[in-house]
């Protein structure tokens, strides 16, 4: 079972699957509250229009009334179209949702939202209750239950809360003591140390002092580097390639020579001097000669007789023109068999 609920995109069981009475029974005699229009739609004045509009129509007569439902009228609520706009992209709310497995159960409704709540806050109906000031300087004044934290402890259930007085500096102006308005007395031990934190604020100015400015790089992101600035890099380089050692002794570099008997450059892949990266025979083709023609135009004969010929017409085209520029040009020659 453990394994189970410990799985990841788990959902629980719902608790009413071992119930004997049904599915929202409990729910019958609670009165349903009707339906409310959010706010953002309410800013558009829907509902006094609405309301116009149903005031108007309880004093029409019946006979009005009639006449309207046999040709209906439109358009009677008519809202600007800027107001529509902004209610809807402008001033929209989203819905209070629930969480990925958060299932619904009776009266999940009319529980108390904690949410909301943070430890260590006080309303102002809870300040009135305590007799405490409220107001913009509400905070100089400790809580009553003070003087019981210093003596047992910060409260378990928030290790990390960080309470004035007892782990916490106080406010400014105020002060340590047992009189009207004082702060109590700092958790200290025999040697006067913080038990519980940091209560005097002394590590706060501490870790403020030993700051130290880091240097951020404001340069931009991304900036193409000018040409001038890269050849200067080579310059200094090679300028720092022969500077000596300031002991007047030349650093040895015997071992960066290549040997006589030996070449880095294997035989056979020396680079030419020209490259011919063209055909010039295609070339002297293309800038030589004529316009090539797509086809030429046969001329045509006309024959008197027919003869013998199965296939005979009275049309003969002349093919001596196109196999003579066919041969100049360098065409294959096609022989037909009799």
């Amino acid at each position: 079972v453990l394994h189970l609920k410990s799985s990841r995109n788990t959902v629980p069981v719902p608790r009413h699957w071992c119930f004997k009475r049904k599915y929202l029974q409990g729910k019958r005699g609670i009165e349903k509250p009707p339906f409310d229009l959010p706010g953002f739609i309410k800013k558009t004045g829907i509902m006094e229009m609405r309301q116009a509009l149903q005031e108007k129509e309880d004093q029409k007569t019946m006979k009005a009334k009639m006449r309207e439902k046999v040709r209906p009228k439109l358009g009677k609520i008519d809202i600007d179209y800027q107001k529509l706009h902004d209610a809807f992209f402008k001033w929209q709310t989203k819905p209070r949702m629930t969480m990925h497995g958060d299932l619904y159960y009776e009266g999940k409704e009319f529980e108390t939202r904690l949410k909301e709540k943070k430890p260590g806050d006080l309303t102002d109906d809870l300040r009135i209750a305590l007799g405490m000031p409220t107001g913009p300087n509400c905070h100089r004044c400790p809580p009553p239950w003070l003087i019981a934290m210093q003596r047992y402890g910060p409260p378990p259930s928030y290790p990390n809360l960080k309470i004035p007085g007892l782990n916490a500096p106080i406010p400014d102006g105020c002060s340590f003591g047992y009189h009207a308005g004082g702060w109590g007395k700092p958790p200290v031990d025999e040697m006067g140390r913080p038990l519980y934190g940091d209560v005097f604020g002394t590590q706060s100015s501490d870790a403020t002092n030993n700051m130290v400015d880091e240097e951020v790089d404001r340069t931009l992101w991304g900036e193409l580097e000018s040409e001038s600035s890269e050849e200067e890099e080579d310059e200094d380089e090679d300028e720092e390639e022969g500077v000596e050692d300031e002991t007047g002794l030349v650093t040895p570099a015997e071992g960066l020579v290549t040997p006589s008997g030996f070449s880095s450059i294997p035989t056979g892949v020396e680079t030419p001097d020209m490259i011919e990266l063209r055909k010039r025979k295609i070339e002297s083709e293309m800038e030589g000669g004529d316009t090539p023609a797509l086809y030429t135009i046969l001329p045509e004969k006309k024959t008197e007789r027919v003869g013998a010929a199965m296939m005979g017409s009275t049309h003969v085209y002349d093919m001596s023109a196109a196999m003579v520029e066919g041969r100049s040009k360098g065409w294959p020659t096609v022989v037909a068999g009799t």
